[in-house]
């Protein structure tokens, strides 16, 4: 039987889960002005926002935007406080309920995934196609043109009326959901809000259940919008990308980037989450390589160096791990 919400909205707006909520929340941000400037009366917002929330009176607060190179530009929009314990508040009763949804190989932004276990799965899965690198293992890597900005609120909503049948919580979805557009009404979730990484990946698991149901494919993973799919057919692989460009247009109103879309051998080098994947072995990405090392130049904090040595240590690396060492010294 369909598991499906019910009655949660009590217990997401309660006083106790949102103490616990703010709990989480303070985690690295006790030194910000406004956390601080939040806490001073910290029963009181809490129990305005329970008040506010009961009454359905409540309205989200305007984002502030600010640039960070990630490496490449991207644009952040912050919520104020009182409405990022509220995304606190959601995920801390949702993620569990959704996360059981999602299939195995879908790593963004979930607990003990992440990028250095999709790269594990990835080779894994590559061992298994060439057979230990006794046949060509072909790949097929599509990225989605902006990702979050392209983000149907409507079909958004539509996904998720099918698993929560508690009206109240989707009021209160909605209401974080229709609080943010970028491009043009209706469309684009915020990067940098806790509920836009569950939201997105609630979207995103009608793909991996088409993928993995309809099209029945095996080697399949998927880390936010990049994604890969592995054969030892070129041609099938080929023929699947106009399957896969329909379903994102014309059920999740999302596109592929032109410019983001091969297929390749992995013998010739598989450009995934920073690091280009080999049959026998990944190393850094080029630019990922130069900007580590620009940084290191500048900041050579035993912080600094540790993790990038942590980072690093996730592929063949001994070259570039002698000059972090030097420039440490």
């Amino acid at each position: 039987m369909k598991q499906v919400l019910e009655n949660i909205f009590a217990e997401i707006i309660s006083v106790d889960n949102l103490l616990e909520a703010w709990k989480e929340f303070l985690k690295g941000k006790r030194n910000k002005k406004d956390v601080q400037e939040f806490s001073f009366q910290l029963m009181d917002d809490i129990l305005a926002l329970h008040y506010e929330l009961l009454q359905k009176s409540y309205k989200h607060g305007e984002y502030i935007s600010f640039k960070v190179h990630d490496p490449k530009p991207r644009e952040i929009h912050k919520a104020p406080v009182r409405d990022r314990l509220l995304h606190h508040a959601i995920y801390r009763k949702l993620y569990p309920f959704f996360n059981r949804k999602f299939i195995a190989d879908s790593f963004s932004c979930r607990n003990k995934k992440g990028t250095h276990k999709a790269l594990d799965r990835l080779r894994n899965f590559a061992y298994k196609v060439s057979k230990n690198n006794t046949r060509t293992c072909w790949v097929l890597q599509c990225d989605i043109k902006k990702f979050f900005a392209s983000i149907d609120h409507q079909v958004l909503l539509q996904i998720l009326q099918k698993s929560i049948h508690d009206q109240e919580l989707i009021w209160f979805l909605k209401e974080i959901i229709e609080s943010f557009c970028l491009i043009k009404v209706g469309v684009g979730l915020p990067l940098g809000n806790l509920t836009s990484q569950l939201l997105v990946n609630i979207y995103m698991n009608e793909f991996d259940q088409f993928i993995k149901q309809k099209l029945k494919i095996k080697w399949y993973l998927r880390y936010a919008d990049d994604f890969v799919l592995l054969s030892k057919n070129r041609k099938y692989l080929e023929n699947l990308i106009p399957q896969i460009d329909s379903l994102l247009q014309n059920q999740l109103k999302l596109s592929l980037h032109p410019n983001k879309v091969t297929v390749k051998t992995l013998v010739s080098g598989i450009d995934f989450l920073g690091w280009i994947s080999f049959t026998d072995h990944r190393i850094l990405r080029t630019k990922t390589k130069r900007r580590m090392i620009e940084r290191l130049k500048t900041n050579k904090s035993k912080e600094t160096v540790n993790s990038y040595l942590g980072l690093i240590g996730h592929g063949n690396t001994n070259k570039l791990k002698k000059e972090v060492f030097f420039l440490k010294n």
